[in-house]
Formats: C-alpha cells, structure tokens, sequence
C-alpha cells in the first residue's frame, strides 16, 4: 500500500508535457476533420483589384460524406462509377440524334407520288 502524504508544502510529482506523434494527429485531424480559411486582397488606392478566398478542408473521407462532401464520387476523373455514368449519357444521347438523323434522312430520300 501507498503512503499518502498530506502534509503542508508536500511535493507532487508535476506531470510533464505528454508526448503525441505525429499518427496521433494525423487520426485526430482526419476524424474530426480541420478547415483552414483565409483571404487575400491587393488593393491600390483604394481600389480593390484582385481577391482570392482560400478555404482548405482536411479530413477522412467518412467525416467528409458527413459534412456534406462527395464531390470526388461525382466527378469523372476521379470517379469510374462517375465515368461510366457520363459514358452511358452521352452515349444514349448520341444514339437519339442518330436515330433522328435517320428518320429526316429516310423522309428526304423517299419519292413523292
């Protein structure tokens, strides 16, 4: 059993700073996810000429979809499902001008009695 000193002036061992590597804060980032914002404005005499807005969200894809971000599901570059959704669109309606150029080509090409 443990002595507990519970004197006046006793001295406790101080905690020190505690150690996080660098994984720690990496998983800690990208579950709660960070966002980092600024803007840049150049102005001359009083006339604003140009302004960037920079706005930089890190984190896991699970935080991400629940905040609302799915942009990469979408996008055909990143996304085959998107890809091939886009495919499928373009191709269907690439086969109903075919099929209207077709019909206008069968309509000139027959004789009128």
């Amino acid at each position: 059993m443990t002595d507990l000193d519970f004197r006046q002036g006793a001295s406790y061992p101080v905690a020190g700073p505690q150690t996080t590597n660098l994984a720690d804060i990496l998983e800690r980032v990208l579950d709660k996810g960070i966002v980092i914002a600024g803007d840049i404005k150049i102005d001359l005499l009083d006339i604003e000429l140009l302004t960037i807005r920079l706005r930089l969200f890190v984190a896991s894809v699970d935080t991400a979809k629940k905040a609302g971000i799915d942009w990469w599901e979408n996008d055909p570059a990143l996304s085959s499902q998107a890809s091939r959704s886009a495919l499928q669109e373009e191709n269907r309606e690439l086969r109903q001008r075919l099929k209207a150029l077709e019909s206008n080509s069968e309509e000139t090409d027959t004789p009128e009695r």
